[in-house]
């Protein structure tokens, strides 16, 4: 007779409670192997080596954050610094030119001070604010008026000769027609034989001419032309021009010298005023008013 078995439909062994007793007293025990002995090093390293990969898959998309967020202020920080250093070499450019500058305007103002020595007249230093867009007057406005005691009429200067004349005053400002204005003219004398002369502007090009010169008179290329100090106005000795052509008609019997003024009035922004004193000024206005 065929014997009989029972169908097992559960597994059996022990319960739950004694599987996590068992795991329990097993982990303790390896956790007091491992405090007192180096016996589990070797499982311990074996283990960790077949982790990394997991590790390093699982820390993966941390790191390519932080890479890229390094990265990201990497460049701002990259660019930022680019642009302070072009913001620096332009400074530094702008420094230079301004170092170069006031060296010049110190070298002149220098010049400028040996000349108020020299001459006799008091005197004002004033400086260019602008110069009016005028093609056919040349003039200049200065930071400094009548309160300074400035007064149309009276002549400007610097290191290189007369610049021109003041002809325009308001209480803070003052505005001069150079030497090169074709409504100017200055009495002079030329350096070498002592001749007097006048010279007037000749408008266009910036050059002085001697007008209605005759066919005998003693003047020369190369001649420098000074203030004759005729009228009281301008100081005798200053210097005007260099003559660099002289023309004669022999129709007319009459000539023309051009010159190019000593003065640099387009290169600074720093002149002297001579303070003239009013009794010439008023002589000079009334030889005006009767022309």
């Amino acid at each position: 007779m065929q014997e009989q078995s029972s169908i097992r439909l559960f597994r059996r062994g022990p319960s739950a409670e004694v599987r996590v007793a068992i795991f329990v007293i097993l982990a303790l025990a390896l956790m007091i192997v491992d405090a007192r002995s180096t016996l589990l090093e070797p499982a311990r390293r074996a283990l960790s080596v077949i982790v990394y990969p997991f590790q390093r898959a699982a820390m993966a998309p941390g790191d390519l954050a932080s890479y890229l967020s390094s990265w990201r202020d990497s460049a701002a920080l990259v660019r930022t610094e680019k642009e302070a250093l072009q913001r620096q070499r332009v400074e530094l450019a702008q420094l230079s030119t301004h170092a170069a500058q006031l060296s010049v305007e110190n070298e002149q103002l220098r010049r400028l001070l040996q000349v108020a020595n020299a001459v006799t007249q008091p005197s004002v230093a004033v400086e260019v604010l602008y110069e009016p867009p005028n093609a056919f007057n040349r003039r200049l406005v200065f930071n400094k008026g009548s309160s300074h005691g400035i007064q149309a009429g009276m002549p400007v200067i610097d290191d290189g000769g007369v610049v021109g004349q003041i002809v325009r005053v308001t209480p803070y400002t003052a505005e001069a027609a150079l030497i090169t204005d074709d409504k100017l003219s200055i009495p002079v004398q030329i350096l070498r034989s002592g001749l007097r002369l006048i010279a007037f502007g000749g408008g266009v090009g910036s050059r002085i001419e001697v007008r209605y010169l005759s066919s005998d008179v003693d003047i020369e290329v190369g001649d420098v032309l000074v203030t004759s100090g005729i009228g009281g106005l301008f100081p005798a000795g200053l210097p005007v021009a260099r003559v660099d052509s002289v023309d004669r008609d022999v129709a007319t019997g009459f000539g023309v010298a051009v010159g190019t003024p000593l003065s640099y009035p387009e290169r600074y922004r720093h002149f002297l005023v001579l303070l003239v004193e009013e009794s010439a000024r008023k002589s000079l206005e009334q030889e005006d008013a009767d022309e």
